[in-house]
Order: C-alpha cells, then sequence, then structure tokens
C-alpha cells in the first residue's frame, strides 16, 4: 500500500470528522476522528476502490451488518474482525441516501418553475435512490414554524419536513402539480422491499432519530401510491445518467415541463464526466436543479467554493445560476439568488 494512498484516506476521514459529521452526528464524528489516527483500520479502507472509501458508506455498511452505535472502539473491533464480510458488502453497495425532507428546499424552486412556465412538471430526478425526492407533492411542509402546507398529506400519515430559512425565498403557498415522476440510477432501490428499507435506514447516520421517522413515513407513502394517482406512479430506470437524461427529456410532451434535478449525485462523478454532463444537460430543453456539495454551471470548471460560514452546506443552482445554500438534509434553506457568491473556478 503506497503512502499516497494512506494519506488520501486519512485525509477523507478527517475532512467528515471535522466538515460534514460534527453537527449532524456525535458517533459519526467519533468513529470518523478515530478511523483517521488508526493505522490498521487506514491500510484496510485505503484497500478499497475510491468509490468505496466514503466514510458514511463504510459506517452504513458496519451497521448494516450488526456493528452496535457505540463508540470508536466497538466499530474499531467489529471492523478488525469482520473485515472480510465489510469489505464484501461495500463492494456490493452505494451511499444511496433517500431524504424526503430535501423536498422542503427544492420545493420554491419548483413552484418558481411552474410559476414561470404555467404548466405541470414532469420530474426527472437523477440517483433517486428509492425515489422518494420525487413525491414533492405527497408531502406536508411548514417553513419557519408556520402553517402547513399539504394538511391533508399530512392527516394521510406523510412526513412533516420542517425548513428554516433565510434571505426571503420565494415559499410556494401550494403544493406542486406534478405530471410525471421518473428516476434515473445505477442502482434503483424497491422501497417495498423490508432488506432494502433497512438499508436505506441504516444510511441515516446515528441520533438523527426524526430523520429516520421522516424515512419511515416517507417508504410508507411511497408504497401506498395509487397507480392512478396525479403524477402517475414513480418510475424508475436502471442505467446511467448521462446515457438515459438526453432521451428522457425529449419523451416530455410540449404540455409539461421538464425538470432535471438531483441533490448529492454529481459529486461521485469524475471532473471529466461532470463537465459532460454540464454541457449535455445545458443544451437539453428542461429546466435544471442541482443540489450539490459545491457549484455547477458552465460557465464555470463545474466547482465553486463554499464559504466556511456554509460548511456542510449544499449550494442549489437554477440552470446554472446559484439561489441558494440548503442544508445537506432539508432543514435550512439560506435564499441568496441576489447575493454575493464565490469566485468561479474555486473548490470547496
Amino acid at each position: 500500500m503506497n503512502r499516497r494512498a494512506r494519506e488520501a484516506t486519512t485525509h477523507l476521514f478527517t475532512q467528515y470528522a471535522r466538515v460534514w459529521f460534527p453537527s449532524h452526528s456525535a458517533l459519526y464524528a467519533d468513529w470518523a476522528h478515530g478511523v483517521a489516527a488508526d493505522e490498521t483500520l487506514v491500510e484496510l479502507i485505503a484497500s478499497l476502490p475510491p468509490s468505496k472509501q466514503q466514510p458514511n458508506l463504510v459506517f452504513a455498511v458496519a451497521r448494516f451488518l450488526g456493528c452496535p452505535d457505540a463508540g470508536f472502539e466497538t466499530l474499531a473491533a467489529f471492523l478488525r474482525e469482520r473485515w472480510d464480510d465489510v469489505a464484501a458488502e461495500l463492494a456490493v453497495r452505494m451511499t444511496q441516501t433517500n431524504e424526503p425532507a430535501r423536498c422542503a428546499t427544492l420545493l420554491p424552486v419548483f413552484e418558481q418553475i411552474r410559476a414561470e412556465s404555467g404548466k405541470p412538471l414532469a420530474l426527472i430526478e437523477l440517483g433517486p435512490s428509492a425515489g422518494l425526492c420525487l413525491l414533492p407533492d405527497r408531502f406536508a411542509y411548514r417553513y419557519d414554524g408556520g402553517g402547513v402546507l399539504g394538511a391533508e398529506n399530512l392527516a394521510a400519515g406523510a412526513p412533516l419536513l420542517e425548513c428554516t430559512t433565510t434571505g426571503d425565498p420565494p415559499l410556494p403557498t401550494r403544493l406542486p402539480e406534478v405530471a410525471s415522476r421518473t428516476g434515473v440510477d445505477l442502482n434503483p432501490l424497491d422501497g417495498a422491499d423490508p432488506e432494502t428499507a433497512r438499508w436505506l435506514k441504516c444510511l441515516v447516520w446515528p441520533g438523527q432519530t426524526q430523520r429516520l421517522a421522516r424515512l419511515s413515513a416517507g417508504l410508507d407513502v411511497l408504497a401506498a401510491l395509487p397507480e392512478d394517482n396525479p403524477g402517475g406512479p414513480v418510475k424508475l430506470i436502471r442505467g446511467d445518467l448521462l446515457e438515459n437524461v438526453e432521451a428522457l427529456v425529449g419523451a416530455v410532451p410540449d404540455a409539461h415541463t421538464a425538470v432535471v434535478y438531483h441533490s448529492a449525485v454529481t459529486s461521485y462523478l469524475p471532473p471529466e464526466l461532470r463537465h459532460a454532463f454540464v454541457e449535455l444537460v445545458t443544451a437539453l430543453d428542461c429546466r435544471w436543479i442541482a443540489n450539490e456539495g459545491f457549484f455547477m454551471g458552465e460557465a464555470t470548471d463545474g466547482e465553486v467554493a463554499v464559504p466556511r460560514e456554509r460548511a456542510g452546506m449544499f449550494v442549489m443552482t437554477l440552470d446554472g445560476v446559484p439561489q441558494a445554500y440548503t442544508h445537506q438534509h432539508g432543514a435550512q434553506l439560506h435564499w441568496e439568488a441576489d447575493g454575493h457568491w464565490p469566485e468561479d473556478g474555486q473548490s470547496i
């Protein structure tokens, strides 16, 4: 194992311990700090393909295989004793977090698009996992502690997605009118399958009890979705987003507005494919929402820094134009469409 590979793995776990985990899961922050300081575990994880080294993926697999939510020494012992099992499970698993609360940050942009076009939305999500974020019209919302939008959905058992805002975002007063809901994923998940549901729940970070409850309620909504509901059923396609997005957009009738969107997906693409995707999607007849850990736009090299005070946030863009910083799990929306954004070409 070369030194550079070990250093890259150490840096990755240190970054997650300092930036992504602390405000969301104390246990994961502890685990990530511990792994970064443990030469044996670094060596084991560094032997994996880069796409399988993501800390939350490694931790989710350990929990899926039975590792208790206890201190770092418990994790360390489990990984050493069960490494062959962990590595085998990692080989067939992907980080496919399905967070329905992201709909709360997407909803203002959906409504903005509908108001401008006057047409129902043909939703096309890239990397939808089990497809929960293709159901924005089936959930209930409350912004800044105000009234409930979608109270009828709440009464039917849907999760209540609560979001705090700053910067005067265009908050919706109605649920989006959805014409169709299609997703394309390398590994689409069947949310009705018990083992798949258990895996999705293992992807929720320890300590996030409300998030786990939202996921469970969202899976129930998905399972109960009638075939004849407005917007139709969730249609998930197995495939590569670059190979499928053009055909999916082209199939949308003129009476609907095609909306291509993704959250925490393109960061898994290598830079050359990320840039190819930007070139492709900006040439299509669609609206494009990116909700990622870096800014994406055709006028840049694909990355813009997130300022220190926004560390751990996503940047949401509409057609390549920055709109807001968003909490990665949908709890906050900081609208800055008319604000000051970082200079182009900087990495996070």
